[in-house]
């Protein structure tokens, strides 16, 4: 069954739609890790937990839905248009970005984002010394950057399409 591929209307309008969830999603990320930056630097434990909460917030409402956003978007992309799943090598790498980027996010920064924020709200600022809640931080910090950087890397492998079309086998 051959399916219908869009029009220019139709493509613009997706298009639109996931540039605008890149941006919600590299915006979101870039938010948490400034937001981690200024969380070093509070000595009150009403404040950091008020710093923790936001940064779950942001995760949970900005940057789950933005990362499924692209990636339906680009799954759309893919079926109703002529880029196709697997003819550009750009797009595999951005497929493999996006799906292990939330991957990543489900299974580790997640966690390690709402074991923080569980902490704090019941220990204020003696969480401070708690080693666990040290270990999540320094490890949400740490990969939280990297993670928004391969998203900026990603809108940047979309502005240019490195590597081109894939050899027919």
């Amino acid at each position: 069954m051959e399916i219908n591929k869009l029009g220019l209307t139709g493509k613009a309008w997706l298009k639109g739609f996931h540039i605008f969830f890149a941006c919600l999603w590299i915006g979101a990320a870039v938010s948490m890790v400034l937001l981690n930056l200024v969380r070093g630097h509070i000595s009150n434990g009403d404040e950091l937990w008020a710093v923790n909460a936001s940064i779950k917030l942001i995760d949970d409402f900005i940057i789950i839905p933005s990362a499924f956003g692209c990636l339906i978007t680009g799954l759309l992309f893919s079926w109703l248009t002529n880029w196709g799943f697997l003819k550009f090598n750009w797009i595999i790498v951005k497929y493999i970005i996006n799906i292990s980027a939330i991957l990543f996010g489900t299974f580790f920064l997640g966690p390690w984002l709402n074991g923080m924020e569980a902490l704090s709200e019941v220990e204020r600022v003696l969480v401070l010394k708690n080693s666990t809640y040290l270990n999540y931080a320094k490890m949400n910090t740490y990969f939280g950057v990297l993670q928004a950087l391969v998203l900026i890397i990603a809108a940047f492998i979309s502005v240019f399409k490195p590597w081109g079309k894939r050899k027919a086998t």
